[in-house]
């Protein structure tokens, strides 16, 4: 056996190994393909829901999502009462116990969802295709019919009191909040981001109730169902579970100007061993001519993994695990921002080389290589994000609500694939106009400040030391 094993490695190493020249060159690598749907179905009950049907995928699974505009922007001053409306659905409908519900949702292979957000509440499941005109049903009951029990509101409070106070402990909720304030205003729905204790201890079992009677309804509801479903039997469901809907109020139209920067707000944290930045500029309104390329333009700046300035801050220098910028949508505004964790010792220097990284996509002009990845990544990610019925329904619902066309999702791959480097250039300088830059820093102040002093776009730019809440 010995003898064997050395003959053959004797004759490999006798074998000249093939040169690389020999190879064929690797085919090119092609754009990715525009992002298709089948052919969708969109129409409207008399008393305004409207419906989208989605034909998607080969498990046979269903999913059932109504949104309804009804959430943090409809508040008011109660902030949070849309997450105790949501939180209390889950308690109880149509004479069905928590436990009924959960048990009725588990009998179709799903589990049943409510969630309040900063424009809407969604109450989703998502079953098995046979059980499809059942799991529309049990929808139907949790948004229109829920009990709102009394008995349950002291607990479903005491864990939101939980939650706020774990948020209240971490820096970026503190930074989020004080960066609300700054660009909205502290009576803007987007500036009140979070309650004191003791006003969401206070709240009552009839402003749950108000609040769920006033701002539920049916114009202000859009219902998804994407998956694999007969969509005759999943029509007759819906016309049964929610024709009888109440139309309620029309959305709301909300204004939301920006207050001008420049601006740093301080938030201090003695002793603490990194630094939570905010830095944050105005940005494009979804759908605007400038939107594609403003997104292209983030994702190589900041938005992606590979973009520069995680490989310059976080990869070359260490000096944060954690950097990111986006831009935040909603149906009447856009705020680009960057975020990250930073050490302490180098706070200054992680501003420094984000503002050169933002300075060098001003002046000097992407590659066409640079260009060509950038590109080529966010028109594969979004097929891969919406590889799934659940994701689908996640991207036209956000379609729907930010007023982009019907053929959004057709048109974005081919957009992405058309954004020259000139764009780009041209993006930077419009996006991030430095010497407008709104600026939250939570820290050791002693030992930041200096730093942020330091800096010669900072220098002249009042800073205001805050506290949350």
């Amino acid at each position: 056996m010995k003898r064997a094993l050395f003959a053959f490695a004797a004759m490999l190493a006798a074998t000249p190994a093939l040169a690389q020249d020999n190879f064929p060159p690797a085919p090119p690598i092609s754009d990715p393909k525009p992002f298709k749907l089948p052919a969708t179905e969109t129409y409207t009950l008399p008393n305004g829901l409207q419906v989208t049907l989605i034909p998607y995928g080969v498990a046979p699974k269903t999913v059932v999502s109504l949104r309804v505009r009804a959430g943090a922007v409809n508040e008011g001053d109660a902030v949070w009462l849309s997450e105790v409306t949501g939180a209390l659905m889950k308690e109880g409908a149509a004479g069905k116990t928590a436990a009924d519900l959960a048990a009725a949702a588990a009998g179709m292979g799903g589990q049943l969802n409510v969630s309040a957000g900063m424009q809407t509440t969604q109450v989703s499941t998502n079953v098995l295709s046979e059980y499809a005109p059942a799991a529309i049903q049990l929808i139907s009951d949790v948004a229109i019919r829920p009990t709102l029990p009394a008995s349950e509101l002291a607990r479903v409070k005491a864990n939101l009191g939980r939650q706020l106070s774990v948020s209240l402990s971490e820096p970026g909720t503190l930074a989020d909040v004080a960066l609300g304030r700054a660009i909205y205003g502290a009576n803007h729905p987007y500036g009140r981001l979070i309650p004191s204790a003791a006003q969401l201890q206070g709240y009552t079992i009839d402003q749950v109730k108000a609040f769920h009677s006033g701002q539920f309804g049916a114009k202000r509801a859009h219902l998804y169902i994407a998956g694999r479903f007969d969509a005759a039997a999943v029509k007759a469901a819906i016309d049964k579970a929610f024709a009888g809907w109440s139309a309620g109020p029309d959305p709301i139209t909300l204004q939301s100007p920006h207050q001008a920067g420049p601006r740093i707000l301080l938030i201090d944290r003695p002793g603490a061993p990194q630094t939570t930045l905010r830095l944050s500029f105005d940005a494009n309104r979804a759908g605007s001519d400038a939107d594609i390329p403003q997104r292209v333009t983030n994702a190589l700046l900041g938005g992606a993994f590979s973009s520069r300035i995680t490989r310059n801050i976080r990869e070359d220098k260490g000096y944060t695990y954690s950097p990111y910028s986006d831009v935040d949508f909603t149906p009447e505004q856009a705020l680009w921002t960057f975020q990250a964790d930073v050490t302490t010792e180098h706070t200054g220097d992680s501003l420094h080389e984000v503002f050169n990284e933002i300075r060098r996509m001003q002046t000097e002009a992407v590659s066409a290589d640079e260009n060509k990845g950038i590109r080529t990544y966010l028109a594969g990610l979004f097929a891969i994000q919406n590889s799934t019925s659940n994701a689908v329904v996640g991207t036209l619902a956000t379609r729907d609500l930010l007023g982009l066309p019907g053929d959004w999702t057709e048109r974005y791959v081919p957009a992405v694939l058309a954004v020259t480097p000139e764009q780009m250039m041209a993006s930077a300088n419009a996006g991030y106009p430095i010497g407008k830059l709104t600026l939250v820093v939570v820290g050791d102040l002693k030992t930041v400040v200096p730093q942020l002093k330091a800096q010669p776009e900072l220098a002249n730019i009042p800073a205001t030391t805050v506290t949350v809440p």
